[in-house]
């Protein structure tokens, strides 16, 4: 998202995601996109560009699973969005009304909110080495491979759940009776809960592009699914093959970079997108610095994940032209309620009264790239101001900006702690090494330090914090340093509901860090989800925002404007809704 969205967001070179996690929607007025509604896709390059050509892309983060059903990060959803078509998509420069993709039409939720009905085009053919029409029965099976134990979705619980006979657990694949597809090009979902809403909303996911059963099957066989090195686009472009077999591996190189080019079986009559280049490289594991430097004076290049404070003033300042800002999503560091020593609230409490946020901001560049937070909701997303906006709910451990020592001493006390220093088990906290987070990082182990607490620090690439460390559970790790979350659509679900369920904790891929499993705050997310009234639904997740904000499980301390760098020969234009670049829209000279 970010994770998301939707989804986690970067970490390493400045972030945001989908709640769907996870930087925070704007953008210079140059970043616009040009093309119909739901198909015809423009061809014509922009003034002064061509058509064809390479996009380079720049980043030191890897990817969190090339498989569109197990993808929950935001780096990673900026190249699916342009290889796979889920049933809706939203427009780079609206990230808040989504329009048809793989879809006909939007879908028709019934009255009673329990039946969603979806129409798909008929005459969208899967790529090499498929090279059939897609139907409402491809669709059946990737959603259904999610609930899996092969194929771990991080978020297939949250939307997907409600669905009749969804498992509650992941296991060995299965059909669900829920999931109804009386024709090629209809599909039906019934539901158990009135709920019908935001799983029209959440049909944005990548999980709802069509995977084929026949070919996926036996990649699916394993655990984890290997699919992703195998898999079949749908869209404009597709991960580059190595070879022509049925069981050729797609050009990913994990650690190195991944090649995509363009789709021989993409019809862009049925597509809004353009897909303007030919071939998209990205290069994995740059050296932030050096490749901002690279980015500002080249030609055809563009960041992947967001460059380092010093990039971003010198871009600011030198290169106006080849920066924007996006706002979407938030950051915050999670403790592990579950286990010691911060299954202890007024331990968590003292810590994020300790936290100079401020601080924490200027690791990531200050003011022109985020600004403090105080609670989860980010200012994008209705139910911002009923959490309490700007200010933050009013806890008092919960600072908006410089540290509260009375707060600190008055809850070191209380956890036990009279001198305020503590005295226990060395801690274990997991962070991202990438610049600027390990900065961030290191500015938090100080405060710990300065508690008196003895600590572990590990840092690791990005994608191997989350997948390895924070996204398991069973790691027990005491804190994760440098999460961030986008919404996986525009609504508050998507930034309490994967996060912060304890319903929805899964022993992998698992987004909610601090493993709360509060049967109230529990029950008050169920219960918001059936909320129809748009003012009463910003108003009942404002009020579990607040909720979740007293428990300290985490400090939210940054809600992001994600910087996005590009070179002087390179038209971007910028996904609001995952705060990105959208490579089907971005052209070079």
């Amino acid at each position: 998202m970010y994770k998301p969205l939707r989804r986690i967001l970067l970490l390493g070179v400045f972030a945001a995601a989908a709640m769907l996690v996870l930087a925070a929607c704007g953008g210079k007025s140059k970043k616009s996109s040009t093309a119909s509604s739901s198909g015809s896709a423009t061809t014509a390059a922009p003034s002064g560009q061509q058509k064809g050509g390479t996009l380079k892309v720049l980043s030191n983060e890897d990817f969190d699973n090339i498989d569109p059903g197990q993808a929950y990060f935001q780096l990673t959803y900026e190249w699916l969005n342009a290889a796979v078509r889920p049933l809706m998509s939203f427009k780079p420069d609206n990230a808040t009304q989504e329009v048809p993709d793989l879809a006909a039409a939007a879908p028709t939720v019934a009255p009673d909110g329990k039946t969603v009905t979806v129409k798909i085009k008929p005459n969208i053919k899967f790529g090499p080495p498929v090279n059939r029409v897609v139907t409402s029965t491809d669709v059946k099976y990737a959603i259904e491979r999610g609930f899996t134990k092969q194929v771990p979705t991080g978020y297939i619980g949250a939307y997907f759940g409600v669905v009749e006979g969804a498992p509650t657990t992941p296991g060995n694949y299965k059909p669900i009776s829920g999931i109804q597809t009386p024709d090629k090009t209809t599909i039906v979902f019934k539901l158990t809960k009135p709920t019908g809403g935001q799983l029209a909303q959440a049909l944005v996911l990548p999980i709802t592009a069509p995977v084929p059963k026949e070919f996926a099957q036996k990649y699916d066989a394993k655990t984890p699914s290997t699919y992703g090195l195998h898999q079949v686009a749908t869209g404009p472009y597709m991960v580059k093959r190595l070879g022509t077999g049925p069981d050729a591996k797609v050009d990913y190189r994990p650690g190195k970079g991944i090649t995509l080019v363009r789709n021989p079986n993409w019809d862009p009559s049925t597509d809004y997108r353009p897909a303007y280049v030919d071939q998209i490289d990205w290069s994995i594991g740059n050296d932030p610095a050096v490749a901002g430097n690279q980015i500002l004076t080249g030609s055809s290049s563009i960041s992947g994940d967001s460059p380092p404070a010093p990039i971003v003033k010198k871009a600011a300042q030198q290169f106006k032209d080849q920066i924007s800002f996006t706002p979407l999503g938030s950051r915050y560091i999670a403790f592990n309620t579950k286990i010691p020593p911060f299954n202890n609230i007024n331990l968590r409490k003292a810590v994020s009264a300790a936290t100079d946020k401020t601080q924490l901001q200027l690791t990531r560049g200050g003011p022109i790239v985020g600004d403090v937070a105080t609670h989860y909701i980010p200012p994008t997303v209705a139910g911002f101001s009923d959490a309490g906006g700007m200010a933050g709910p009013g806890d008092d451990f919960d600072t908006n900006g410089a540290p509260n020592q009375a707060a600190v001493t008055k809850y070191m006390k209380l956890a036990g702690f009279p001198n305020g220093k503590y005295k226990g088990p060395k801690i274990f906290l997991v962070a991202s090494s990438a610049d600027p987070a390990i900065k961030t990082a290191q500015a938090f182990l100080n405060t710990l330090q300065g508690l008196g607490f003895n600590v572990n620090f590990k840092s690791v690439e990005a994608s191997t914090m989350y997948t390895q460390f924070c996204n398991r559970p069973s790691s027990n790790y005491n804190i994760c340093t440098n999460v961030g979350w986008l919404p996986d659509f525009p609504d508050a679900s998507t930034v309490l509901d994967v996060t912060f369920n304890g319903e929805h904790i899964v022993p992998a891929n698992n987004s909610n860090w601090p493993l709360l499993n509060d049967p109230a705050i529990n029950s008050a997310l169920d219960k918001a989800n059936q909320v129809i009234d748009p003012a009463a639904r910003a108003a009942a997740y404002g009020a579990i925002d607040k909720t979740i904000t007293a428990t300290a499980a985490a400090i939210p301390w940054f809600w992001d404007k994600q910087a996005n760098i590009e070179s002087k020969g390179v038209k971007g234009v910028i996904a609001k809704w995952n705060a990105s670049y959208d490579f089907s829209f971005t052209s070079v000279k």
